[in-house]
């Protein structure tokens, strides 16, 4: 059976949701990483009355880093989308890769079964 890496981009205040929801479908194991990037949108904000709007083009997110089976890819997909929502143009992005191998480092256990 094949694997894959999920990597999403989330916004910070969606973590515990996503995490959470992905824990309810039976994905446990993930890494969180603090990331600032940007993407094709950049936001103007207003800093308040009477002062200068500005342009907010770096912007702070996680990443969360899941892999799964083939069979699993598809529910983490739904799920973290379901869960990062909010209509917002910097919700995010999520990006599948094919893994080839995992190993458990402290037994040797190679594959699927160390998932």
């Amino acid at each position: 059976e094949g694997m894959n890496k999920v990597e999403a981009y989330i916004r910070p205040e969606k973590l515990d949701s996503v995490k959470d929801a992905l824990a309810n479908a039976g994905i446990i194991g993930l890494s969180v990483i603090q990331i600032t990037g940007r993407g094709a949108q950049r936001e103007t904000r207003t800093g308040g009355r009477g002062t200068q709007s500005y342009v907010v083009d770096m912007l702070n997110q996680l990443k969360v880093e899941v892999v799964v089976s083939d069979a699993d890819t598809q529910k983490t997909i739904d799920t973290i989308v379901a869960n990062a929502w909010t209509g917002n143009a910097d919700d995010g992005k999520m990006f599948i890769t094919p893994v080839s191998n995992t190993i458990r480092i402290r037994t040797g256990e190679t594959g699927d079964q160390v998932l």
